[in-house]
């Protein structure tokens, strides 16, 4: 971690030192005051100049890739991490031979991962940033799986005149159930219970 202590005849000046020298801005530093200074008589006899060491913040994304690269290498097995940041979106790719072992049943490890690098997101940056892990491909196969499904449950809940009940998800996904089917007019569908088992019901009209 970067850190520099500088001086100058005020604490802004010393700060404004510091940042130079680290190449960074204001809100990548964090900013300890060792002296405040003094301006002494007329400004000249007795001054004291401030001094301030400065801190590079680390870079969240590079904090949440390490933190996610600390859970996966518990796993007997190797594997690689990408990650993409778009605007306040860090999408985290990772890969390897035995990439089944962070996905799990459904996608519940690669979830429950997913779920633990956001609220760590939270604590590393003042900035809201979304997280999404993915791993080989598995969230667009998921998709694709997930809009039959809904398609054909619709179908039921259509022919049936009943309500069909679909087994609870995580929000993202339950969004894909009802973009899936906002378009149909013979059915309409709700999400219903409390997280972590909130599902989704399509409701025939």
């Amino acid at each position: 971690m970067r850190k520099v202590t500088a001086s100058g005849q005020t604490v802004d000046e010393a700060v404004q030192s510091a940042l130079r020298q680290l190449n960074i801005s204001e809100d990548q530093a964090q900013v300890e005051v060792i002296d405040e200074g003094k301006k002494g008589i007329l400004g000249l006899f007795g001054s004291k100049p401030a001094i301030v060491k400065v801190t590079q913040k680390e870079n969240p994304v590079e904090k949440i890739k390490k933190y996610v690269k600390n859970i996966v290498n518990e796993f007997d097995a190797q594997f690689e991490i990408e990650t993409n940041v778009v605007q306040n979106e860090v999408m985290i790719q990772l890969s390897g031979e035995k990439i089944a072992l962070l996905i799990g049943k459904r996608g519940q490890t690669l979830n429950a991962l997913q779920y633990l690098a956001q609220l760590a997101m939270h604590q590393y940056s003042d900035k809201y940033y979304s997280v999404t892990i993915d791993a080989e491909g598995y969230r667009e196969r998921r998709k694709e799986t997930l809009i039959s499904l809904a398609e054909r449950l619709a179908d039921r809940a259509s022919k049936t005149k009943k309500d069909v009940k679909i087994e609870p998800m995580p929000s993202y996904e339950r969004k894909v159930i009802h973009t899936a089917l906002q378009k149909r007019s013979d059915i309409a569908t709700d999400s219903q219970g409390d997280e972590p088992n909130r599902y989704v019901v399509i409701k025939p009209k």
